[in-house]
C-alpha cells in the first residue's frame, strides 16, 4: 500500500470520528457572598438555561476583603443552590476553596436533556384532541348501546388467544 494512500485514509477516519464525537460546554456563573434574593434567582435561571441545554455549569463564589474570612456564607450559598436543582442537576466537582473563590461544578442529569429536546414535539399532539373531541362526541351519543357489546366481544376472544400462546 502506498504511505500517501494510507495518511489519507487514517485523515479521513479521525475527521469521521471527530464528526461523531460531542463536545461537552463548560459555562460559568459567578455569584459573591452577599447576594440579593432576586439576583440569586436570576443566576440560577441562567444555570437551568444552562444545564438543560445539556452544558456542565462550573459556579464560583468570589470574595473580596474580608469575607475570606466568612467563606462559609458562600458555602451555604452553593448548598442553597444544590438543593433548588437537585432534580434536574447533580454535582461534579465539590466546593473548594481556590484562591479567593470557590468554585463547584455541576453536570445535568442525562434523562433531564432528551426531555427537554422532547417537549416542544409533544405540544401540537396536546392541541389535536380537542379538534377530535367533538367527533367523539357525535360517536359516543349515536349507538350508545351497539358500542360496549362488540368491545366485550372482542376482549374475550383475546383472552383465549392469549392463553394458548
Amino acid at each position: 500500500m502506498d504511505y500517501g494512500k494510507y495518511k489519507y485514509e487514517r485523515d479521513i477516519r479521525q475527521k469521521e470520528a471527530r464528526k461523531k464525537q460531542s463536545r461537552i460546554e463548560v459555562k460559568e456563573i459567578k455569584f459573591r457572598p452577599k447576594i440579593d434574593p432576586h439576583d440569586y434567582a436570576t443566576k440560577k435561571g441562567h444555570v437551568v438555561r444552562f444545564l438543560n441545554a445539556g452544558a456542565r455549569v462550573k459556579i464560583t463564589i468570589m470574595f473580596r476583603g474580608r469575607e475570606m474570612a466568612h467563606t462559609e456564607l458562600g458555602r451555604k450559598i452553593l448548598d442553597r443552590l444544590v438543593e433548588d436543582l437537585k432534580d434536574i442537576a447533580v454535582v461534579d466537582a465539590w466546593p473548594k476553596l481556590d484562591g479567593r473563590n470557590m468554585v463547584m461544578v455541576i453536570t445535568p442529569i442525562k434523562k433531564q436533556v432528551h426531555e427537554e429536546h422532547r417537549r416542544p414535539a409533544e405540544a401540537p399532539r396536546a392541541a389535536a384532541p380537542p379538534e377530535a373531541a367533538p367527533e367523539a362526541a357525535a360517536a359516543e351519543s349515536a349507538p350508545a348501546s351497539v358500542a360496549p357489546a362488540p368491545a366485550s366481544a372482542p376482549a374475550s376472544a383475546e383472552q383465549p388467544a392469549e392463553a394458548a400462546q
